[in-house]
């Protein structure tokens, strides 16, 4: 499967590096064509996470009402579903479709030369870029943490309003602190141009959801206008 997603995506970054000649720069260029290439799909599953801590204290209540029938616990359920005009599995099949790519960028940007034939490549991964000397070399902490900050501040952002009580929710939050000291540590030994992919696609992705949520606020203000 990496191969498959790897292979292509080598040629995006090929010919991007012919174009401008910088390992660096081709690496930042790929990122935004992907992420606006998965744009829609990030998109709706943020969408559907915004609808599923919507209606999060309504679930609350059929789970405490109907805790021990699980049958009429499901019933109710998706009953609040088609009510509320919500697939619960929506928010998952967006992240299910990146992770081809992820799997293949990933593959690409840890070992550029085995998908790319280009001989020019073979010194183009190992270009400098700003303060990194050797992009085919971890950068052992701007790059990380940078990374690691972007990551947080993402998975913060889009898990705001999330009832805590709630065991999934609570494990989601543990996972918001301790996914970005994994990034930091795996960036610290993965090579600089990956970690520059991953710092940077977390960045837009911030931005991303900052536009989506105000979007969503725009419509709220003016229906209360009304009201007044």
């Amino acid at each position: 499967m990496t191969k498959i997603i790897a292979i292509p995506l080598g040629y995006l970054l090929n010919g991007i590096y012919g174009l401008v000649n910088n390992y660096g720069l081709a690496i930042i260029i790929l990122t935004l064509i992907i992420r606006l290439a998965i744009l829609p799909l990030y998109s709706k599953q943020l969408k559907s996470t915004q609808q599923m801590q919507a209606i999060q204290p309504k679930v609350n209540e059929i789970k405490a009402k109907y805790g021990k029938d699980q049958q009429k616990m499901n019933e109710k359920m998706q009953e609040l579903y088609a009510e509320h005009k919500i697939n619960p599995v929506a928010g998952c099949l967006p992240l299910l479709i990146q992770l081809p790519i992820i799997w293949g960028l990933f593959g690409l940007l840890r070992d550029p030369v085995a998908y790319i034939s280009d001989p020019a490549m073979v010194l183009g991964a190992h270009e400098s870029f700003l303060w990194v000397k050797d992009l085919a070399q971890p950068d052992l902490w701007i790059l990380p943490v940078i990374a690691g900050v972007a990551t947080f501040i993402s998975t913060k952002m889009t898990s705001a309003g999330n009832d805590n009580s709630n065991p999934a929710n609570a494990s989601m939050k543990a996972m918001t602190y301790f996914m970005p000291l994994m990034i930091v540590w795996m960036g610290r030994t993965l090579p600089a141009g990956l970690t520059l992919y991953w710092a940077l696609s977390y960045v837009f992705q911030i931005g991303q959801t900052k536009v989506t949520m105000m979007k969503k606020k725009k419509p709220q203000k003016k229906s209360n206008n009304k009201k007044k």
